[in-house]
């Protein structure tokens, strides 16, 4: 009977439900990591769109017009609709596998212990029933044995002739009573076993199998479910793949619709300057003899003599040196360029007979002086324009954007019209909404005073007006540039022309003075009258509003010096001035006594006391002018 129950084979199967309860658990757990790695996936996929995406207000935003960056944009935004998927398979593998799967463990778990308590409790009735059929039939083997005995015990007592006939009799009857017994214990047993038998039937006829087939059931129905889980695992990919194909095909479309020509053709109209190309240069023939004579069509020329001046506009305002302050072109010319001469031995060099010189012109061709001043490195015209071109650095700029190429400025014109004219329209409509409002209150008084929007009104108003003066001004300063423009080439054409005319003669007199000179050097009244003057035309409006340069400093003169070159400035001892350039290295400082008086002295004639932030200031502007 024992082996009968162990083939019945109740703990390999409860240990293999187990395990397969267990598998159900990890495959749990595997789409659980399934789902956590697509979240961060979408996650990072999401991170790194918005990391791309241009940055509202910045200068990225204003590059996503061209049809490259656009298409980027597009990229960006499909994939963060491509992340969005990813986050679809994770909510939907968490409610349709993780959810469902463990809510079914759970009743597996409750049924799977049902099934085997019965199994068990099967189990032990039938052991119950056998133990019952096992003291039965001993108690029946006991009475027969007991029956037998008692019979012998009588045989032998009736055969004894010495035995009284009272004690066989009482032998007798003890036989009958253990017969007795012995046929009550055959038919208990019979009954036990026949009892049993049927129990034993239907334990393994019909409880067992019943329990079995339970068991099967719901271990089929496992892996039924385990394998629905794993295509609904796959039918959760497959759902959204025709949203990510779209997402591919959007960012396919978007890279398709890319225009080089396009965007070659946007960069042309957002940096085309509107300027003309300048002329031809003119040959300068330095075969001619140079001759140092004064002449009507020299460089010397004073502006004021009446004289005819030559133009050095060159093909346009601006164009020949388009960088540099009028009075620069002075000093370039007459500035000194030889050493400064040492400070005199005694405390004022006009007590020494032969006391310092001014600095003298260096003894080299005027066209040598002009060659140097077109090949010098162009810098900020004035303080002005430094002061522009600190702004820009700073992104500031001019109301009237003149630091932009025409073309420019007037895109930046009308796009300032445009947006005052918006800002016109929303203070318009404010005005128009609280006048409705200021007439339905006269009408119905008890919703409100009509008097209160008053000042609001006046406010629009004076809003209005204020913007309606700033439209005009812009619009002005827009019609000057879209009307200037043809003009200033007609006058930048004719002004060429006039200054290649001019040229050749202005050179060879300053040649001829030159030669006329019997040292070939400059006397002081030359340098005087030789004085280059620039026409005052559209090149001298240019300056006319011009600032002077910042004080950098102050200085006191330790020695009388008289200066007597141009470019120089005579000083008394003593006299306190103010810096505005210091020494470069050539022994010369720059000072200014007033606004209209300012020049070069020697560096060791001067005692400097520089103000450091003003200092850093002039470096500051003169590394933007570099």
């Amino acid at each position: 009977m024992k082996s009968i129950w162990q083939n019945d084979q109740f703990d390999n199967l409860e240990k293999h439900t187990q395990w397969g309860i267990d598998v159900l658990e990890k495959y749990i757990k595997f789409v659980k990591e399934r789902t956590e790695i697509e979240l961060s996936y979408a996650k990072q996929l999401r991170n790194l769109s918005k990391k791309y995406q241009p940055k509202k207000n910045s200068k990225e935003e204003e590059e996503y017009r061209y049809t490259s960056t656009r298409a980027f944009l597009a990229t960006l935004n499909e994939m963060n609709d491509y992340a969005g998927q990813h986050e679809v398979i994770s909510e939907n593998m968490t409610s349709l596998i993780i959810g469902e799967l463990t809510r079914y463990v759970q009743e597996l778990k409750q049924e799977r212990k049902s099934h085997f308590h019965d199994g068990r409790k099967a189990q032990q009735h039938i052991e119950t029933c056998w133990k019952q059929l096992e003291a039965s039939k001993r108690r029946f083997e006991r009475d027969c044995k007991e029956a037998d005995r008692a019979q012998q015990y009588f045989e032998k007592m009736d055969a004894d002739i010495n035995v009284t006939k009272a004690d066989v009799e009482k032998a007798r009857q003890q036989a009958q009573l253990r017969h007795q017994m012995a046929e009550d214990s055959k038919a208990e047993y019979s009954s036990t076993l026949q009892k049993f038998n049927s129990e034993q039937h239907d334990h393994y006829y019909t409880h067992i199998p019943n329990i079995f087939q339970k068991i099967q059931e719901m271990e089929e129905r496992r892996i039924v479910r385990i394998g629905e889980s794993m295509k609904t695992f796959a039918d959760v990919d497959r759902q959204v793949i025709p949203i990510i194909g779209k997402c591919l095909d959007e960012i396919t479309k978007a890279a398709e619709s890319v225009d080089h020509k396009n965007d070659s053709q946007m960069v042309i109209e957002a940096f085309k300057s509107g300027f003309e190309p300048p002329g031809d240069v003119d040959f300068e023939d330095f075969t001619q003899p140079m001759k140092r004579t004064i002449s009507e069509s020299s460089l010397s020329n004073s502006r004021g003599d009446g004289k005819y001046e030559p133009k050095f506009g060159g093909k346009s305002k601006g164009k020949l040196w388009p960088f540099i302050k009028k009075n620069k072109l002075m000093s370039l010319l007459t500035s000194p360029h030889q050493p400064p001469p040492p400070p005199p031995a005694s405390a004022s060099p006009s007590a020494v007979p032969n006391g310092p010189q001014s600095p003298k012109q260096q003894k080299e061709p005027l066209s040598h002086r002009f060659n140097e001043f077109m090949t010098s490195k162009p810098k900020i015209h004035c303080f002005r324009s430094l002061k522009r071109g600190l702004s820009l650095k700073l992104g500031a700029g001019p109301e009237d954007f003149s630091n932009l190429p025409p073309e420019q400025r007037r895109k930046k014109l009308q796009q300032k019209v445009d947006e005052l004219n918006k800002d016109i329209q929303k203070e318009m409509d404010q005005r128009d909404a609280l006048t409705k409002m200021k007439d339905v209150y006269i009408k119905n008084p008890q919703m409100g005073d009509a008097a209160s929007v008053d000042h609001r009104l006046s406010e629009l108003e004076q809003n209005i007006e204020k913007l309606r003066l700033e439209v005009q001004k812009f619009e002005g300063w827009l019609a000057e540039v879209e009307g200037r423009l043809p003009s200033r080439t007609e006058q930048a054409r004719r002004q060429s022309g006039l200054y290649e005319a001019q040229n050749t003669s202005a050179v060879n007199s300053c040649a001829q003075d030159r030669e006329s000179s019997p040292d070939g050097s400059y006397t002081e009244e030359q340098s005087q009258e030789t004085e280059m003057k620039v026409p005052a035309t559209d090149f001298d409006d240019e300056f006319d509003d011009e600032e002077p340069l910042p004080t950098i400093g102050t200085c006191k003169a330790l020695y009388t010096f008289e200066g007597q070159n141009e470019g120089t400035i005579s000083v008394a001892e003593g006299e306190m001035l103010y810096v505005i350039e210091e020494d470069k290295g050539d022994g010369w400082t720059r000072i200014r006594r007033n606004e209209d008086e300012e020049g070069y002295v020697p560096t060791s004639y001067v005692e400097v006391y520089l103000d450091k932030n003003a200092k850093d200031v002039y470096k500051s502007l003169q590394k933007i002018s570099e």
